[in-house]
């Protein structure tokens, strides 16, 4: 697997997940960080981005599974980011997905936020 690595970092996005009501009635930030391991030389000799990733289109597709259907689980939202990534990008082989809650409560403290973290890899058929 190539050392190469493309960061999407610190994407805000509103959502309306949690298990709680008021998570889904108020919704709330969720920040997402996006790494994808793909080989990089290509497109950085040939300067074509048809040899890459569009970050645009991975930050577009982020907002929309956070922006779009509110589900429970923070845990839900990375593994559906991962999905699409690896789903659209066949040249991903790996990625790397936060999605982040910030100023969670619980019970009653305060956290400044609580994360979630998934490495997912796209299958190999031999």
């Amino acid at each position: 697997m190539t050392e190469d690595r493309i960061l999407l970092e610190g994407m805000i996005f509103t959502g309306r997940h949690g298990t709680l009501p008021a998570e889904r009635e108020l919704g709330q930030p969720f920040i997402v960080d996006v790494e994808m391991r793909l080989d990089l030389q290509p497109a950085g000799s040939t300067d074509d981005l048809m040899k890459t990733v569009d970050y645009s289109e991975v930050h577009r597709m982020a907002q929309g599974i956070v922006e779009g259907e509110p589900v429970g689980l923070t845990e839900t939202l990375a593994e559906r980011i991962a999905a699409a990534v690896l789903e659209n990008f066949p040249l991903v082989e790996a990625v790397k997905v936060k999605v982040a809650k910030p100023h969670v409560r619980l019970e009653s403290t305060v956290l400044t936020g609580s994360a979630v973290e998934v490495v997912r890899y796209r299958a190999t058929t031999q």
